[in-house]
Parts: C-alpha cells; structure tokens; sequence
C-alpha cells in the first residue's frame, strides 16, 4: 500500500540516531530518580521471532514511556549465551559452540535493533564473555567458603539425550526432559549443589512483599512447598529397638494408621526387609531408581498400576494410637529426600495412601466424620473425628494439637517444618558452560583455584560427542594441572555450572560493568535495585526467578552485595505467548514468524502498534491467517496520523468554543486515559483511546477548518502520546514540526488540564422496574431531586407509566434512576 513517507529510511535514520547519539545511555550519577526496566536477557538460539518482539516492544514502551516521565531509567541488553542448544548444534556441524552462538546474537540483536528497542549498548553482557565468567566464578568461590556450595553423591536426573544432569525442575510430569523430550533416568552421581533450601523460610515469606502476578507467586510456594507437622516414631513389631521415623502434616488421623511406607532410598530399607521379601523388594528399589521424582511423586494414579510401584517389606511397625501392628511397605512415591524419607499411609483421609491401600487390599478407617454426600473417597475436609479414641467429637483443628501432644509423650514426636524445596545441583556434564573453579589434589582434596588465576576457560580443541562425560574430562591439557596448595599434580573439574547461575546474577552486573576486579560494585548497584519493572515468560516462574531470589540474598549475607535490597525484582509482569497452530510459537517447534518481512513491508512501529493493540499484554495471542490484516491496519493508523499531522490543505479559522473546546476536553480526557492505560499495563486500551482521539481530530479538522492553537496542541499531545508505542514515526513528526528542538522523546509527558478533564454531561440511565427505558444527557453536578424530576418529565418514561404513581424512587444522580410503579 502507499505510504506517505518511506518506512524503512525512516526507521533506519532513528535508530542510528539514537545509538549514535546514546539517547537512552543512562550514567550511574545521573541526578533525575532512577528506574530500572529490565527484560529477562535472552538465549540466543537465532532471530527474533513474535515473541521477542512482543517482550521487547512492552519492554521498550516502558524504557521510553518512563525516561518522558521525568526518569533516569536503566535500559540494558545482553545474552544468556551459554547453554545445550548451542552445543548440540556444534554437535551436529562438527563446529565450536562459540561460532553457533555468536552468530546467532548477531541476529538477534539486528533484529532487536530494527525493532527501535533502545537500551545502552555499554552495559552488554554476555555469559560466556571470559569476564563475566571470571566473576560468575568468583561467586562460586565466595558460596563455597561461606558454606553455601558443597559436593555430595546423590541421585540424580539423567538425560540420555543432552547427555548431562538435570534439575527437578526440568524434568517434565511424563519423566521426560523439558528440551530433548527424551525419558530421564537416574543415577548416582558426585555433584555439586547450592544450599538454596537454607533460604527456604525466606523465599516463601518475601513473596508477600513482591508486586508479581499471584499465580507466579502461587508456583513459587508451591514448589517451595512448606508443610508444618510432626516427626515421631513407628517402633518395629518384631524389634523394639527399632524404629521407623515419620513425618505428618496430619497427626489427628493417627488412628487411621493402617500401614507405613518407607523410600526406596531409605537407610533402613535392608534392615526392614525379611529374606522372603528381598527379591520383590530389590525389583522395586531397581524400577524406582530408573525413574524421575517428578514420576514418581506424579499425583494423578488412580490405584491403576500401583502394584508394581510398591513392594511388602515383611515386617510391621506399631501404631503408637492404637497399639495395632501395621505393614511396613516400600513404595517409589515417597522420597528419601523429602522429610524423614517414611510416612505413616492414613488411606482414609489421604487421596494417594487410598490407592495404594486399595490396590494391596489394606484396610480403611474413617477418622473424619463426613457430610452427607461425600462419596467414598479420601476426605480431606472438616469435620468431627470419629473412630479415633480421645479424639473422637473434635474438630480437625482442635485434635491436632491434642495428637501432637500425645506423640510428643508417647513416640517421641517433635513438630518440626518441611520443605519440598531440595538444593540446587548445579553440575552439568557439558563443555558450553561456566567451569566450575575448583582442582582434585590427591593430597589436598578439593581445592578452590585462587582467584588470580581466574577465570577458567575452556579449550577450543576439544571433542563434541554424547558419550555421557564432560568432553573437558578427557582433554589432558585442561584437566591435568597443578594443585595450588601443594604443588603436586592435580585435575580440574571437568564439569560445568549449571547456565541458571549465570541468569542469577546477571542483572547485577548491568548496574556497574565499569569497576574493575569486581562482579559489581555494591555501592553502585544499590543506586539501581532492585529492578523497578522486570519482563519475561511464565515459564521461568519457578527456575529463574526462585534461583536469582535466593543469589541476591545469599550475596547480600556473604558480603559482596552489602546494603542492598534482598529481593532483586520489585514488580513483575508476565506475557502471554504467540500461538501458531494452538503451539507456542518458538524455534524448537520449527513455527516461528521472524519479523524482519514485516520491517520491510510495514515497518517496525506497525508491528509494534499491532502487539500492543491486538489484546491484553498478558493473554496469549493466536497468530492466524487474519493478522498480516490486522498488521496493515496498524500500518494504515499510523499513516492517518502522519498526513493529518502535515495536512497542508487545512483551512485556518477563528476560534469557536462551541466547536473548538469539546476538541480540548477530548485531548486531555486522552492525556489522562493513555496515562492510566499505561501505568496499568493496559496497552491495547491506550492505543484504542488514541484512535479515537484521532477520529475525533481528523473529523472536526476536516469539517470546517480549524483553530490551529487547538490543532496544533492536538496533534502534538497525540504525537507525544504515541512516542513510546511509535517511536520512529512519532520522532520524524516531531523533528518535522519542531525543526531545532530536542527530540519527542526527549520531551515531558503531557499532564492533563483537570479543568477540561472534567465532563460537564453525563449520560443518566432511566429504569422503570429495573428495565432500561430512556437515557438522558445531563449535567454532572444534578442532585438526586433535579435526576428524579428529569426522569419523571421524559415522555417516553411517562408512557410506560401510563398515568401510575410510582411506589419508590431510587436515584443515584447524575447516572441512575430507577422507577418502581
């Protein structure tokens, strides 16, 4: 379609303006008030996709709409730049990771140039920068002296497919890894772990300080998983010296006790297990050990194959409530990482010990009397105890005390608190990733690398294969070395930290890339933190952000981040996805809409436009074959803005309250909607009240001439209001019409005239019997007699009165009356 100026030079002249001239630079001793925007820093796996752009256009409307409101605002960019799909690519080239990612951020970053993004390019990060690894670790370092990083054997998840070590967290419901979407074994392992969980109490607290979506708060809780309750002891039958520690979040249902279970792990388990039972016992404990704790904890069984999820030990422990013998069982759904490793089964009141009690045919008691209707299932709600001895009439919450009481008497019980949250392993068997800075000295043991000899890089030359160990384990020239204590011979750890750490702290680092010899300086980055307004996905929910919470705390308490705020991200906003086909849009499912065609045809302030007017920024959007459509409108929106801007065919006239003013309050009643639309995150409003505004604009110009103090002020509010959301076209109009003052964006936020902000009419609504008879324009400031008179003196509320007296009046001046006859 025709456009009225050329999109692409006109494009491209701003943005080399703008990075040229450092308009969005911002110095750390900047006198205005601070803000800092931040979106989540990208992996780069290629161009940009609708996704980006979408992320990247909320995060640049913030950047530009708050540098207007008077800000500093703090606007960097950088990459998270280690990781697995690199190295699989390299894999399958027969190439360097490095080649792979380099060339994919700069696509990237060519994309999100031509997008208008603006950010200061001085404060680029990049992971795999020798630099940045160098501080992430030294952070490392700091963790591991402060007791915070520590090596232990352990069970962990396996992926066969990336060939390394895989978090909970991304490990999938079906056991199978989020990336490859293969199965995910486990294995015993030494690794390398954070001591997240001695934060656990905190993460879970200071989530009630925090300005984020409740269901990104809701999934941190519950991962983090807090459960108050008590640990007693389940004494063997048969043994007396014996006894099988339990924990219970429910020590009121103890009289429904009708076995126990112990963890395929738990260190009793030989102990516990009867020569008759071994064999099935031992088939047990080898399934259980090839699946994930994401399948076996899954919550969905329905008793249908849980025979072979479970085994019968052979012997039998005492309910301390009851003084009954009761089977003791191991089963894959109870981790020996989760409490005391055991629990007592309570089938009745219990969705997932009933299923399993009736898939090996144990018995069920009711401890919970039930209302009527409550179906023969686990019941987990209120009511009176029944069968259950000195308990039975009380309440649920009036028995528990009463039976923590008792096992504290009776079976050494203590009330203690459980996290389902566990540490942060954070070794991976990968070449593509920070070294972990440490040496293996026959003599020392493990050795920390002094810091002078950071960082570790990793070779060029090394073989790319899956064969399951790190590829810098058999690399003779960076494993072998020489142990800084003693001299003598040593070998470097071969594996590398998990790429979350390096997304942990990151953030930080944009506040003071400058000092030298330091991942920050904490002076300097408490100018900026925490982050004013952080962006991204729904999906780092619970990875990302759980583990950058528990970095800055951990920082702050080991003193390389003294003084700052404990919480690194203020407020949160998450973006709904780009859907293509009902799948999210994204490049491992091969179904991404690159931009770039859309910067040649329309341009990147159409697209723009698009993203923030096709619906609320944090529902999920479906690209379909109607888009390229609703794009081109974008487009067409704009070019009515640019023509009526420089019309030179409008005729001047004198001033005409009559016309002229309601243009006026139009303006400002816009200044104060688009405000409020973008405060709120309520960016296809915002667009909407600007359309309107120029259809306004445009009809009244276009009628019969106009006052240009009025069109002028009119079009400059609409083009100050659209600079954020379209910042090149906005900026060309502006130079256009202001040749030698400072750039749009440059300029204050226009603040509405409150005396042309106010209506003078309203719409007053007139029911008659809660039917909507007639509506009435009327003044603001009618009282409720004056709105009653109106209605009663309209002809049409008078002919569905017929002549009745009304019974009751209700007025609510000056928007509603109703008329009851």
């Amino acid at each position: 379609m025709a456009r009225p100026f050329d999109v692409r030079s006109v494009e491209a002249k701003w943005q080399e303006r703008w990075r040229l001239e450092g308009t969005y630079d911002v110095d750390n001793d900047d006198p205005r008030e601070r803000y800092y925007a931040l979106c989540m820093y990208p992996y780069p796996s290629g161009a940009a996709h609708q996704g980006h752009v979408r992320n990247y256009t909320f995060g640049d409307l913030v950047v530009r709409y708050q540098t207007m409101r008077g800000k500093a605002v703090l606007s960097p960019f950088g990459f998270d730049s280690f990781g697995l799909p690199a190295e699989n690519a390299a894999i399958k080239a027969g190439s360097h990771p490095r080649i792979f990612t380099e060339a994919r951020m700069a696509e990237l970053k060519r994309s999100v140039q031509r997008l208008g993004a603006v950010y200061d390019w001085r404060r680029e990060v990049m992971s795999h920068d020798p630099q940045y690894m160098k501080y992430s670790q030294m952070i490392f370092l700091a963790f591991l002296r402060a007791g915070l990083a520590y090596r232990a054997e352990a069970p962990v998840n396996w992926c066969p497919g990336c060939a390394t070590v895989l978090a909970n967290e991304q490990v999938l419901a079906d056991g199978t890894c989020e990336r490859s979407g293969d199965v995910v074994e486990r294995r015993n392992l030494e690794q390398w772990f954070f001591k997240i969980t001695a934060y656990a109490d905190e993460l879970l607290t200071d989530l009630d300080t925090l300005e984020w979506p409740e269901r990104v708060k809701t999934m941190q809780r519950n991962w983090i998983g807090r459960s108050e309750g008590v640990e007693f002891d389940l004494v063997v039958a048969d043994d007396p010296s014996l006894a099988v520690r339990v924990f219970t979040t429910r020590p009121d249902t103890g009289f429904g006790i009708t076995y126990a279970v112990v963890a395929p792990e738990h260190p009793m388990l030989d102990e516990l297990t009867t020569d008759e039972q071994r064999s099935a016992v031992a088939d047990l404990v080898a399934r259980a050990t090839s699946a994930s704790e994401v399948e076996r904890t899954a919550s969905s069984d329905s008793g249908v194959g849980l025979t072979k999820r479970g085994a019968f030990t052979g012997r039998y422990v005492v309910n301390p409530f009851t003084g009954n013998a009761v089977p003791i069982y191991v089963a894959d759904y109870v981790l020996g990482t989760y409490g005391t490793g055991a629990i007592m089964a309570v089938p009745g009141e219990d969705e997932r010990d009933l299923a399993f009690a009736r898939a090996y045919g144990l018995p069920v008691i009711q401890t919970v009397e039930r209302p009527e209707g409550a179906g023969d299932g686990a019941y987990v709600g209120e009511g009176r105890h029944v069968n259950s001895g000195f308990l039975d009439g009380m309440s649920v919450a009036e028995a528990k005390p009463a039976a923590t009481s008792f096992l504290t008497e009776r079976a050494r019980g203590v009330v203690t608190v459980n996290y389902r949250l566990r540490d942060w392993l954070v070794s991976r068997q990968r070449f593509w990733g920070c070294p972990i800075p440490v040496v293996y000295c026959d003599v020392c043991g493990v050795v920390p690398v002094p810091e002078e000899q950071l960082p570790i890089v990793a070779p060029d030359d090394v073989v790319m294969d899956r064969n399951g160990q790190s590829p810098l384990a058999t690399h003779a020239a960076f494993r072998d070395t020489t142990c800084p204590v003693c001299g003598g011979p040593a070998r470097r750890e071969a594996d590398t930290m998990d790429t979350f750490t390096d997304s942990s702290w990151y953030f930080l680092r944009y506040t003071d890339p400058f000092t030298p010899n330091r991942p920050f300086d904490p002076v300097e980055a408490a100018k900026w933190m925490p982050v004013d307004q952080y962006i991204g996905g729904i999906e780092h929910a619970i990875l990302h952000l759980l583990y950058a919470r528990f970095y800055l705390k951990a920082l702050v308490d080991i003193g390389l981040a003294p003084g700052l705020v404990r919480e690194p991200f203020t407020r949160l906003f998450t973006q709904g996805m780009i859907r293509l086909d009902g799948s999210k849009m994204s490049k491992s499912k091969g179904n991404l809409i690159a931009p770039e065609q859309y910067f040649d045809r329309v341009g990147a302030d159409a697209l723009r436009v698009f993203h923030l007017f096709v619906g609320p920024p944090a529902d999920d959007v479906d690209w379909t074959s109607q888009t390229d459509d609703v794009i081109e409108g974008c487009a067409r929106f704009l070019d009515r803005i640019y023509r009526l801007a420089l019309d030179p065919n409008l005729v001047d006239r004198p001033r005409d309250d009559a016309r002229d003013r309601p243009i006026e309050q139009a303006v400002h009643r816009t200044i104060n909607r688009v405000t409020a639309d973008l405060d709120r995150w309520s960016y296809n409003t915002a667009v909407a009240a600007v359309m309107e505004l120029l259809n306004t604009v445009s009809k009244w110009a276009h009628d019969e001439g106009v006052d240009r103090a009025v069109f002028d002020e009119a079009i400059d509010v609409i083009v100050r209001v659209i600079a954020p959301i379209a910042p090149h076209v906005a900026a060309e109009l502006w130079e256009i019409r202001h040749p030698g003052e400072p750039s749009v964006h440059a300029q204050a936020w226009p603040v509405a005239d409150s005396g042309l902000v106010l209506e003078e009419t309203v719409t007053m609504v007139v029911q008659v019997n809660g039917k909507v008879r007639a509506r009435l324009e009327v003044r603001v400031d009618l009282s409720d007699e004056a709105a009653i008179a109106a209605a009663l003196a309209d002809e049409t509320v008078r002919e569905y009165l017929g002549g009745v007296t009304p019974t009751r009046i209700v007025a609510r001046a000056p928007r509603l009356v109703n008329i009851i006859p």
